[in-house]
């Protein structure tokens, strides 16, 4: 369900209202926070309390009830249910990890309000990976055929050359490669990486990371098999030629491959977090505090990201036979 007082509620209300075919939903959260934001919206939902093993009643959604610590308002941030928001992200993860759900679809969360509450949290994708295992999670966007991964996620923009090492570049690449091949169906994925620098530092000219990590990698990678092609200048990277015949796009930081990708997509695209035992499709978007309770905000991304879910899902079980 995400942050209660954000749009998070209002899109599960949206879906619950028209619950997408062939799929069985199951929502994560506190129903009262649920039926509330749907009369809001003038939303007609049946919830009925989520039990394994049986089946629910035809038209109803059914869900995994986590309450919140406080009263909820439209808008309003309350540091007392941060608690129970993590609350919800585990019962999913639990209930993934346990093979009693398919796939995790996560509404956005609001990470200042949970770190105000006094827990350290630098977002979902860091979150789901230090409770399935501690493995690297890779953070990846989806929108229409272009996927767009990064190596470091969120972090400040001073700290992200020293984050760029050749052991996470390395197994960033690794992770992308392994879950391009298993999780979408490609059998060799052709792999565009930007350098960190400004014209891919050019020459050594604008920044060494190019000469004294990245190529080296890359290098070492494409002599494993890995069809990699960098590191290439990232304000020239996303063009229609440079992009024809590319499976995917790999991006130093955040702010350097997210703002193309949400322009070619806000609204329906999908983040993936690969790396993880488990799937998990999130929104594309944030919380929107000033749109809770509106009926101005948009579920198509939230859709999105269930229908990419169920077909992850799907070649998954195709694969296991």
């Amino acid at each position: 369900m995400g942050e209660p007082a954000g749009i998070g509620p209002d899109l599960v209300a949206m879906l619950a209202a028209a619950p997408p075919p062939g799929c069985r939903l199951v929502v994560v959260g506190d129903p009262v926070v649920v039926e509330d934001r749907a009369r809001r919206l003038g939303l007609r939902i049946g919830l009925t309390p989520y039990r394994e093993g049986t089946t629910p009643p035809a038209g109803a959604t059914e869900i995994a009830a986590v309450p919140m610590r406080s009263p909820v308002s439209c808008g309003h941030l309350d540091p007392a249910n941060a608690r129970a928001v993590l609350d919800s992200l585990d019962e999913a993860l639990h209930g993934c990890l346990r093979g009693h759900y398919d796939a995790m679809v996560t509404a956005p969360v609001h990470k200042g309000i949970i770190n105000e509450a006094g827990i350290p949290f630098s977002g979902h994708t860091e979150y789901l990976a230090a409770g399935s295992g501690g493995a690297l999670p890779v953070m990846m966007l989806v929108a229409g055929e272009l996927r767009v991964a990064l190596v470091t996620t969120h972090l400040p923009l001073r700290a992200v050359a020293d984050a760029v090492t050749p052991e996470r570049l390395q197994r960033v690449t690794r992770t992308l490669v392994d879950d391009l091949q298993r999780r979408f169906g490609l059998s060799r994925p052709r792999v565009l990486v930007a350098g960190l620098n400004p014209h891919a530092g050019e020459g050594g000219h604008l920044g060494r990371e190019e000469i004294e990590v990245i190529t080296p990698v890359l290098e070492r990678l494409r002599g494993e098999g890995l069809d990699l092609v960098g590191p290439l200048p990232a304000d020239t990277l996303f063009t229609p030629d440079q992009l024809a015949g590319a499976d995917a796009v790999l991006a130093m930081y955040h702010d350097q491959g997210l703002p193309v990708l949400k322009y070619a997509g806000f609204g329906h695209a999908v983040n993936v977090t690969l790396g993880l035992p488990l799937i998990r499709t999130s929104v594309d978007h944030g919380t929107a505090l000033d749109l809770a309770g509106s009926g101005r905000a948009s579920d198509g991304s939230l859709r999105a990201a269930v229908a990419l879910a169920g077909e992850l899902a799907a070649r998954r079980r195709e694969a296991a036979g």
